[in-house]
Parts: C-alpha cells; structure tokens; sequence
C-alpha cells in the first residue's frame, strides 16, 4: 500500500458512498485509477466490506454489555461449538477471545436489562461456561469503526 492507497481508506472510512470521481480528486489521481486501486484492495481483503452504520438507540438498541466469559475447557472442538453457538445470537455483535484472567470476551446490544437477562438464559442454556459476568456501558464516549491508517 502506498500513501494515494493509505488516503483512499481513510476517506473510505469516513463514507464509502462518496462518488469515486470526488475521492479520486482529493487523493490526487484519476478516477479510473482510484477505481482501479479500490478493486485491488478488495480482492486483497483490505477492503471487507461496504456496509450502514446504524444508529443503535434509534433501532431499539441503546444497551451495550461487555460479557467476560470463563470456561474450565479449552479445547478446540469446545471453541467451535461456542464459535457456533455465538453465531446464533444477534444480539453479540463482537466476540474475542483473550488473554489475562477471561477467556472470552462479547459485546451484546439489547433493548433493555430485561432483554439481556433473557439472553443471558438462552447463553448459559446453550453452552457449559465456568464464570459469566456482565458490565453494563453507562455511556458511549467513543465508537469509530475507522482505523487509524498512516
């Protein structure tokens, strides 16, 4: 990547529906060209996907809980099955695994605390984990999807 690629990401980043012959402008190339480097950049997979942030208090979303997760297995059969079970719930749209004292990390949206005790059942039904516990995000300070490309 090269800095006319590394400026193309960065206003990518920022709207990806910005017209290609704009972009090619501000990154100082031609649009055939900036089209060209777009493409290319997809087929690497530096480019994933094209998607809407949505605005999750708008949606019925406002609640983010962090899960710390704990489990006395770590095999990977055990790991795929909970990979698999994750992918059954929506309401987690972020799921690390870590190191230190969690083997686990989720990002859950819900509704309400209702809602994510609900979720919490259908969780702990689903899959054997040794240690759940749950931090409710008071405010949302910073959230950006971009990263710092230089």
């Amino acid at each position: 990547m090269d800095d006319i690629d590394k400026k193309i990401l960065n206003h990518l980043q920022k709207d990806s529906r910005i017209p290609a012959n704009e972009l090619a402008e501000r990154v100082g190339c031609s649009r055939t060209a900036c089209w060209r480097r777009i493409k290319s950049m997809e087929e690497a997979g530096i480019i994933r996907a094209n998607v809407a942030l949505v605005n999750r208090d708008k949606i019925g979303l406002p609640v983010t809980v962090f899960v710390n997760i704990k489990t006395s297995s770590h095999e990977p059969d055990w790991l795929q099955k909970f990979a698999n079970v994750v992918e059954l719930f929506p309401e987690i749209t972020e799921f690390y695994r870590m190191s230190g004292d969690v083997d686990y990390l989720l990002k859950v949206v819900v509704p309400d605390i209702a809602s994510y005790d609900d979720f919490y059942r259908r969780l702990i039904q689903s899959i054997e984990l040794s240690d759940v516990s749950s931090n409710f995000a008071m405010e949302e300070i910073k959230f950006t999807t971009a990263l710092p490309v230089r």
